[in-house]
């Protein structure tokens, strides 16, 4: 959800919050779960869920390599379900021609950093840069060249924007801005 008026354009950047994310944390959950179950089976020497036989796993090697794999699981699992809850990521991008000012916000992890504020003027941005790469594994990203900044990404390497779409998008905001557009 993006807002612009004659003078002001916010555009709203979501987070770890995706579909994805949710997918990857629930199977990544469950299977891990699944392998603990069987590597702790293994060690009892009984089912605990008929749908998981370990009669045939010793407990070593495989029953332990399946607990530590099922182990392992859970701590990424629960890496993930954290970055959805905190919604890393997420945060807003605002350019206000009345007032000069562009401000950056985006929500980081929890500490010192968590909250990530950048404001820059906008008679220091040099130009709108995208970075387009064809390939196997694509990547079309949109950058904006700061004088003694560098460059600072606008939007994820994930977001699968069309050639078409981030064009589009680097025209219209280099429109708004009155800057020229870099392509690399």
């Amino acid at each position: 959800m993006n807002w612009r008026s004659e003078h002001i354009w916010i555009e709203l950047i979501t987070g770890s919050r995706k579909t994805s994310n949710f997918c990857w944390a629930c199977s990544l959950f469950f299977s891990s779960l699944g392998f603990l179950v069987v590597g702790t089976s293994s060690y009892l020497g009984k089912n605990l869920i008929s749908v998981f036989p370990s009669q045939q796993i010793l407990f070593f090697p495989q029953g332990i390599v399946m607990s530590f794999y099922g182990i392992a699981g859970l701590f990424i699992s629960s890496y993930l379900w954290c970055t959805i809850s905190w919604n890393v990521g997420s945060g807003y991008d605002r350019f206000d021609r009345k007032e000069g000012i562009m401000s950056l916000f985006r929500w980081g992890f929890p500490g010192i950093n968590r909250r990530i504020f950048l404001r820059f003027f906008l008679k220091d941005i040099q130009s709108i840069r995208m970075e387009m790469r064809e390939g196997p594994f694509p990547r079309r990203v949109l950058y904006m060249e700061i004088r003694g900044q560098g460059a600072i990404p606008l939007t994820r390497t994930d977001e699968n924007l069309t050639p078409r779409e981030i064009e589009k998008k680097a025209a219209e905001l280099a429109y708004f801005l009155r800057v020229p557009i870099e392509v690399f």
